[in-house]
């Protein structure tokens, strides 16, 4: 803590003795192999959930006070390494990074905001500017973006099919808070997939978008995208969030016929860039989470010691909804933070 304590008083922060740490990285991120190398020594995570413990000087008491239940994202400190460190027993971190949760909220239910509501939020509204009257489509719905694209675009008001692999993870996204208006699965082949564009015009038309879907949320990317491409409206958006499925060179023909846009979707660059509008879009999920509109969740939870196995389920792709860290019991934990 001795070196914790100068480094408030040269940096002004808030540092966080943390109870929940989220979004895990994928394994290229992991292995060195990841587009953005992370800052040595590796620490990994990006999201964390805890109690201020401290704080700098210059944070005023309008912003942050010691003892707030806390979500943070290092991604948006200005030293943030593309957004590691969070998987700490203390982590110091810029003000700007901080945002006080609802004490209705449990932590580890707000501990994955940053690696799935931010980027979901950042396509639905950010990008996509969805409302009512749209149609929304969302691909590997029944994983953590997609779960919270899907929830994201019915709390603002607009219709939703969400696609999945396989029949056994559809129940998960229809049993969720703001559930799908339609569940289509795509499966992992191109008979299937030619399946799954022939029951998606059936079934905006039967929501009242025969020309197809306003907005697509893209997390597979792969094999797939062909398909989501005879799914965008003219004019349409289509959010490019990842691509689980592996990358596939796009043919521009079939941006051309549609007269589509592809859009890639990371929120981090933009948050930081606009760090007031980002702070109201936060505002607007927590919102939504303490009024039972959209329901946070943590689907597995890991203790500390057990971080390894929590990083293997990712490995083997085999994540559902949202997974988190237990640093500490909810009753014992405590965060800091600064403005750097």
């Amino acid at each position: 803590m001795q070196i914790a304590a100068e480094l408030l008083k040269k940096r002004g922060g808030i540092w966080t003795d943390e109870g929940r740490t989220g979004k895990f990285p994928p394994p290229p991120e992991a292995q060195g192999l990841y587009q953005i190398k992370p800052q040595l020594p590796y620490i990994p995570g990006m999201d964390v959930a805890g109690v201020v413990i401290d704080k700098g000087s210059d944070v005023r008491d309008d912003q942050i006070q010691i003892g707030d239940r806390v979500y943070a994202n290092t991604a948006l400190c200005p030293d943030g390494g593309g957004g590691t460190g969070a998987l700490a027993e203390q982590v110091c971190l810029s003000s700007q990074a901080v945002f006080p949760i609802p004490d209705t909220l449990h932590l580890s239910s707000v501990a994955n905001i940053g690696r799935n509501y931010c980027a979901a939020y950042h396509s639905i509204k950010v990008i996509g500017n969805v409302g009512p009257g749209d149609l929304v489509l969302v691909d590997g719905a029944s994983g953590g973006v997609g779960m919270a694209s899907v929830e994201l675009a019915k709390a603002r008001g607009a219709k939703v099919i969400a696609g999945v692999s396989h029949i056994n993870k559809a129940a998960m996204v229809v049993n969720a808070q703001a559930g799908a208006d339609k569940v289509l699965v795509y499966g992992r082949d191109k008979e299937s997939y030619t399946k799954f564009k022939k029951e998606f015009k059936l079934a905006a038309a039967e929501l009242g978008h025969p020309e197809g879907a306003s907005v697509i949320v893209d997390v597979v990317n792969g094999d797939l995208f062909p398909a989501l491409m005879s799914c965008v409206k003219p004019l349409g958006k289509i959010c490019l969030v990842g691509f689980v499925a592996g990358q596939n060179p796009i043919k521009p023909g079939l941006v051309l016929i549609k007269e589509a846009q592809v859009v890639g979707s990371l929120w981090g660059r933009w948050a930081r860039t606009h760090p007031d509008e980002f702070r109201r879009n936060m505002n607007e999920m927590l919102t939504f989470m303490a009024e039972g509109t959209i329901e946070p969740r943590a689907d597995s939870i890991f203790d500390f010691d057990d971080y390894v196995k929590a990083f293997e389920l990712f490995e083997r792709n085999e994540g559902r909804g949202n997974t988190v860290v237990c640093v500490k019991s909810e009753t014992s934990f405590n965060v800091q933070t600064s403005k750097l």
